[in-house]
């Protein structure tokens, strides 16, 4: 049988850009095919020179067009996409007209782009991770919530927008920045997590000094530049507190779902009441209270509550909203937010493990929202 373009370009349909998860022949990125008795010759256009995901894309495209005739051999050239080119690709992956090819924006925020978690059709759901205070391990609860729920499955995308404390691309093991295509941002992937964070953009040990608009501003950009690809669930680690970040957020999300971390101790939760009354007060629903640290498991088997007992459930009731978890100190957790191996992705089947699956199940089936969209017929009820 003789393979010809047509086949190969069929064969290569399947192969998508490991970053956008779009098919390389839709983005455009296959420019020349030549066969011969022997070979198959293809050139790939990356989008960008210096491409990390290049090594995958080389092996997905040769596993492709050897599925097609093991007796040819697989030669793959790269080259560069031109500003053309990676304007096409902005315009595919949004499904309309890149801006910097000359159209004209929409209406909306950020020089014309809509958030697109705030439109009415959008059915992602926007879990806003909070506390009154520091130290209570919110990042790395949000961390290892959003990997449990893409272990059920689930598109999932985290907003670091601590942008003084950032610790989410450290906490998930991310070493990579994010990829820049035609002024839209690429978010870099681990553990079926897509993250984009100030730690990007920010040396750990380089202080971000801004006021209110400039945060304002980047938190903006976070939305609107970068692609999620219509994420099941995003989740956004907040600052501790109250301040101008958790009320730029509640004006661009309006939908969001709030849920506070506490510990145990009395103390904790009569400050992490605030940030769910301010949720309250800027018409954000608050949905759960997650304890942490709420207990550790001694070699002997016997739980010990080193920090008290009791903070997650009586802010809760006093919420009227569920405790949907109490979580263990355990030396796993902390370790794994250090190193970037989190725990939710080395071990699952731990008791906090398991806690965070059942969490991720109890947001997912037993809190989710009642209202369904209809483009017709807007929401029903």
């Amino acid at each position: 049988m003789t393979t010809d373009t047509e086949q190969v370009l069929q064969a290569l349909q399947p192969v998508q850009d490991p970053e956008l998860h779009r098919s390389i022949v839709d983005l455009g990125m296959v420019r020349n095919i030549s066969i011969d008795d022997t070979t198959v010759e293809v050139e790939i256009a990356l989008t960008i020179a210096g491409c990390p995901m290049r090594t995958t894309i080389e092996q997905s495209v040769t596993e492709a067009i050897s599925g097609l005739d093991d007796r040819l051999q697989t030669r793959i050239s790269f080259g560069v996409m031109t500003d053309e080119e990676r304007a096409r690709v902005t315009e595919v992956v949004h499904g309309r007209p890149s801006e910097t090819a000359g159209s004209q924006p929409a209406h909306g925020h950020a020089e014309g782009r809509l958030i697109p978690f705030a439109q009415p059709e959008s059915t992602t759901r926007v879990l806003l991770i909070a506390s009154g205070k520091g130290g209570v391990g919110k990042s790395s609860v949000t961390t290892n919530l959003a990997i449990a729920l893409a272990l059920e499955g689930k598109k999932v995308g985290v907003v670091d927008a601590d942008v003084w404390g950032f610790s989410i691309p450290r906490m998930l093991g991310i070493d990579r920045p994010p990829t820049i295509i035609d002024e839209l941002l690429i978010p870099p992937e681990q553990h079926g997590v897509k993250a984009i964070s100030m730690g990007f953009f920010a040396k750990e040990d380089q202080p971000v000094i801004w006021r209110g608009p400039m945060l304002h501003k980047a938190l903006e950009q976070f939305l609107t530049d970068v692609y999620w690809d219509e994420p099941d669930y995003l989740l956004i680690d907040l600052p501790p507190g109250t301040g101008d970040i958790a009320l730029s957020l509640a004006q661009f999300l309006p939908r969001s779902e709030l849920y506070v971390v506490t510990t145990p101790q009395p103390a904790a939760q009569k400050v992490a009441q605030r940030a769910a009354f301010m949720a309250e007060n800027v018409n954000l629903a608050v949905k759960g209270v997650i304890e942490n640290m709420s207990w550790f498991t001694g070699d002997d088997g016997k739980q010990y509550f080193l920090f008290g007992s009791g903070g997650g459930k009586d802010l809760a009731d006093r919420l009227d909203v569920p405790l949907i978890g109490q979580i263990p100190f355990t030396i796993e957790l902390r370790e794994g937010s250090d190193q970037g191996d989190p725990l939710m992705a080395e071990q699952p089947e731990s008791e906090a493990g398991k806690i965070f699956s059942q969490m991720a199940a109890t947001i997912d089936v037993e809190l989710a929202p009642t209202r369904k969209y209809n483009k017709e017929l807007k929401f029903l009820n």
